[in-house]
């Protein structure tokens, strides 16, 4: 595949290590289809009179974040949000789960996020996630994994607790590789996918984790509800530069999400022991305001979650509590303060969606532009027009001053 110009090459050339602060409040999935019955979508239906507010003083617009009709997943999502082209920097979940719950990865591990899944007796998928089991039932399931699976290769292996349903599989050993397909269909009613190799290279691991798969439903045969994994995001570990060395910046992760934890790891920022809640995460980011970063990163993951739970009143109601709050982001006075997503999770059809995100940028520098609304079809006027997601960091840095002039 030829990857088309990076232009985040030419920030890295230009980034200086002063200028102003920079502040992206992510909010996960906010992206949205209207719901003829509600009266548009979750943003255009949700009272957000700071949000609009905010709108009124920003550049507005949509962010298409890796391609016309690519479905970004997070990992992707994000990459492109913080300047990373996300073909050129290819990151599977598991990865950046590993690295979300502080697993010391070695490069060349491969890293795969697992969920604990319900499969029936015809060997079929029932539940996707095992009903959302408890955080704690997770743990017990994965030091029983531990116990009682052993595999014979060269190596290690290692499964953790990320949260509820979701765990992580790390292998450890030489001849790895994760070029391999999920193994989670993404639907029920059909059997998990047999673990396949792309490549020569992969047959090994391929073996494993089947192996693995296998071992782990006798373990589970006598669960409920959690009685197999599937696993997806295979990928092998390599580290990648961080934003201070393209870019000049010192981050700091305002996230409970292990996912969002890791791929702000991988890129060097600080991450902030879990705060909580939503209005944790902003009264934390207030509380770390100041001089040791100028680039704070703070999710919101709810928007995300409700959305592919299909449930258009709680994803509104998410909306409206991130509204309340935005007064505590916006007192702060940020050189530059973006408000976006990292992909549409329309709740209409509960799972992520290649529609572009709004995004509005506030800043002393920045052309206010007609847009009075955050949503959607209101930033489809706004001045920035449609562009692709990977613009969003230089636009960031350009409006902070720390971009120095390109060319005599």
């Amino acid at each position: 595949m030829t990857i088309p110009l990076d232009i985040s090459e030419i920030w890295e050339k230009l980034a200086i290590p002063r200028g102003g602060k920079i502040i992206y409040v992510v909010l996960d999935g906010v992206g949205g289809l209207p719901d003829i019955s509600r009266g548009g979508t979750e943003l255009q239906v949700a009272q957000t009179p700071n949000l609009d507010a905010l709108a009124k003083q920003s550049s507005c617009g949509l962010l298409e974040i890796v391609g016309p009709g690519i479905t970004p997943g997070s990992g992707p999502g994000h990459l492109t949000l913080f300047g990373y082209h996300p073909l050129r920097y290819s990151l599977g979940r598991g990865v950046l789960s590993a690295m979300g719950i502080d697993l010391e990865l070695q490069e060349g591990d491969v890293a795969a996020r697992a969920n604990f899944a319900t499969i029936d007796e015809a060997g079929k998928v029932s539940d996707r996630r095992a009903g959302r089991i408890a955080t704690e039932l997770n743990q017990h399931l994965c030091q029983k994994i531990r116990d009682k699976v052993e595999l014979d290769f060269d190596g290690e292996f290692f499964f953790k607790t990320v949260s509820e349903h979701r765990a992580v599989l790390v292998l450890r050993g030489s001849g790895l590789s994760g070029d391999l397909p999920d193994t989670d269909p993404q639907q029920t009613g059909i059997a998990p996918h047999e673990p396949q190799p792309n490549s020569e290279a992969a047959r090994l691991t391929a073996h494993l984790v089947s192996t693995f798969i296998d071992r782990v439903r006798e373990v589970l045969a006598d669960e409920q509800s959690a009685n197999g994994i599937l696993l997806r995001g295979f990928e092998q570990y390599h580290p990648l530069p961080g934003l201070g060395d393209r870019f000049k910046l010192d981050g700091v992760c305002i996230a409970d999400y292990p996912m969002y934890r890791g791929v702000s790891r991988l890129l060097g920022m600080k991450i902030l022991p879990h705060p909580g809640g939503v209005e944790e995460r902003f009264q934390a980011l207030a509380d770390c305001y100041g001089d040791d970063f100028d680039f704070y990163f703070l999710h919101v993951k709810k928007t995300d979650s409700y959305g592919e739970d299909a449930d258009f009143d709680h994803k509104v109601k998410t909306i409206e509590m991130v509204d309340n709050l935005i007064p505590q982001v916006t007192a702060l006075n940020p050189d530059v303060l973006i408000v976006t997503a990292d992909h549409s999770t329309p709740s209409t059809m509960g799972k992520h969606s290649w529609h572009p995100v709004p995004v509005m940028l506030s800043a002393a520098t920045a052309k206010i532009d007609a847009v009075d609304s955050f949503d959607e079809y209101s930033c489809m006027r706004g001045s920035l027009g449609t562009r692709p997601g990977t613009h969003l960091m230089g636009l960031a840095l350009a409006h902070a001053g720390r971009l120095e002039k390109f060319g005599a």
